[in-house]
């Protein structure tokens, strides 16, 4: 009679955080609001899905602003979510997005079982599930959120490929094919996995070296190229879906990754360390600064020796070669785009937005820093363990209490180390998607339905906007007219941010966490209207 298999009690604890963020998923959703590109991106989902309906025939999709440059896998599949769910088009989108974030704590979990075992790959789900950059995320944004998921696949892909070298299995191929296609697909910024992959393939082929000869190395890894160019095939056929300009031409990729490198629309200035600074003109240490105050201090610690740990197997020559060369990978997809980008300085704007995807491998390698310590603990006995767990969970309760205290608008959250966004509010932009006019549109409708208030006779109610107005007009609905010019407005609703000028009219609706202004309502009723922006005096 066959045994049943034991469920390792590390992956009955993933399990349940996998159920419990599910659970959390299902009943928050719908809180989120809608930031500056939401309304932009539904358009561009709606028209990809039409490109494809009319047999190629409506290209619209192929140059709708500057979209056409990215993946729409995300849009189509919200687009196809809204025909069937019975939520609204903006929740549904929503919903969509907390699938993809799951999915990607999943693969975390997964790869980080794979490289460390049981016990690292809880630890690194674990870690990502109380990071409110990636949970804040994976909500509201339509583009580097299903990117950061992207790329978790992709290494994980790369993973499993060397672990089999040089023959991989038709699995890890195709999980490394569909790597490629989703991540090509969704940005052309993909191609940074491609140094860290070659860098593992190459320590594949020193060890082959070193173990047979120069000869047999070329051999197994000619062996190895073939039996991966099926990857490349579907990894294209994929991206081709996911983003149809890019297949259009065959330069069309290089003509995106050259827009993206010297991408810049109007200049504009961010706050940045107190000071207003020209995006293209952020200091070179932008991302890491901005990693050490936006993160969580357990997941930078365990992070970090991690990342160390990681570098220093890759050369054990007494470790397997496989496994060293996916520990490789695994650095490499921390280190080399934060490197990458403080070298190249492209424009640095809405804080770490853009480098979503260097969190989840970060977590990995905690997961692994832990699982490691947790090793060192065993033969001290139970309490060196249970100390070394309540570490774990200590550490985690900061950013989950934090969560908890800013959510909807968790993206916002800043480390102790910073100060929480109390302090960041000084010196960093806080709310720069604009999320919180979803929160403010709703209590302006109560307020004003309690008073039982009507608009002035041949007209919608007048709210002047500074920030997103698409967004804005979006959240408040058809009885709302929104302006941004100087005709005369009913109400103003601006985002706490420091490009929006504090009134001194009436305050009808106040979003605040933690002390700090993210939106707010005004009366403006019976008097003028004003210019809502301003810029503070350096």
């Amino acid at each position: 009679m066959a045994t049943r298999p034991v469920i390792h009690l590390a992956d009955r604890v993933a399990i349940a955080v996998l159920a419990a963020m599910t659970i959390v998923a299902a009943l928050t959703f719908r809180d989120y609001g809608l930031g500056w590109d939401d309304v932009t991106h539904s358009q561009y989902g709606a028209l990809l899905l039409q490109y494809y309906a009319s047999g190629f025939t409506d290209t619209r999709a192929l140059n709708f602003v500057n979209l056409y440059k990215y993946g729409g896998g995300f849009d189509m599949a919200a687009g196809l979510a809204d025909k069937i769910l019975p939520f609204g088009l903006f929740e549904t989108r929503r919903l969509v997005g907390a699938v993809v974030g799951l999915i990607g704590l999943a693969v975390v979990w997964r790869l980080g079982r794979r490289l460390g075992g049981p016990i690292a790959g809880a630890a690194a789900l674990i870690l990502l599930a109380a990071c409110p950059l990636y949970v804040g995320h994976m909500f509201m944004n339509a583009k580097d959120a299903p990117f950061a998921t992207a790329m978790a696949v992709l290494l994980y892909g790369i993973v499993a490929v060397i672990e089999q070298y040089p023959r991989p299995g038709v699995r890890a191929v195709v999980l490394f094919g569909i790597g490629l296609g989703l991540a090509f697909g969704q940005r052309i910024l993909a191609g940074i996995a491609g140094p860290y992959g070659v860098a593992a393939v190459a320590l594949m082929m020193v060890a082959d070296t070193r173990a047979f000869d120069a000869g047999t190395a070329l051999r197994r890894f000619g062996r190895f190229l073939w039996t991966v160019l099926p990857a490349l095939v579907l990894g294209y056929v994929i991206m081709g879906l996911l983003w149809p300009w890019s297949i259009i031409k065959p330069l069309n990729p290089i003509y995106a990754a050259e827009y993206f490198d010297t991408f810049f629309e109007k200049p504009w200035k961010e706050l940045y360390e107190g000071r207003l600074i020209s995006v293209p003109n952020m200091p070179a240490s932008y991302l890491v600064h901005l990693f050490a105050l936006k993160l969580p201090l357990i997941l930078l610690a365990f992070g970090l020796i991690g990342v160390i740990g990681a570098f220093i197997l890759a050369t054990r020559t007494k470790v397997a070669a496989p496994r060293r060369a996916g520990l490789l990978a695994l650095a490499l997809a921390v280190v080399l785009p934060i490197a990458t980008a403080s070298a190249m300085h492209p424009a640095f704007y809405n804080g770490l937005r853009h480098f979503i995807f260097v969190v989840p491998p970060l977590a990995i390698a905690g997961g692994l820093a832990f699982a490691w310590l947790f090793d060192r603990a065993r033969p001290h006995g139970k309490a060196a363990m249970a100390a070394l767990c309540a570490i774990l969970a200590a550490g985690i309760s900061l950013p989950v209490y934090d969560m908890v205290k800013l959510h909807p608008y968790e993206y916002t959250s800043f480390n102790a180390m910073a100060g929480g966004v109390r302090q960041a509010q000084h010196g960093y932009m806080i709310d720069y998607w604009g999320l919180s006019f979803k929160q403010a549109a709703d209590e302006l409708r109560t307020r004003l339905a309690s008073g039982a208030a009507q608009p002035p006779k041949g007209r919608r109610w007048v709210v002047a906007i500074c920030g997103p107005q698409a967004t804005a007009q979006q959240q408040l609905g058809p009885e709302f007219e929104t302006t941004f010019d100087k005709k005369q407005a009913d109400f103003a609703m601006v985002l706490g941010t420091f490009y929006c000028r504090h009134l001194t009219a009436p305050i009808l609706v106040n979003i605040e966490r933690e002390g700090v202004i993210y939106a707010r309502v005004y009366d403006l009723r019976g008097g003028p209207t004003p210019n809502l922006l301003t810029v503070p005096k350096p």
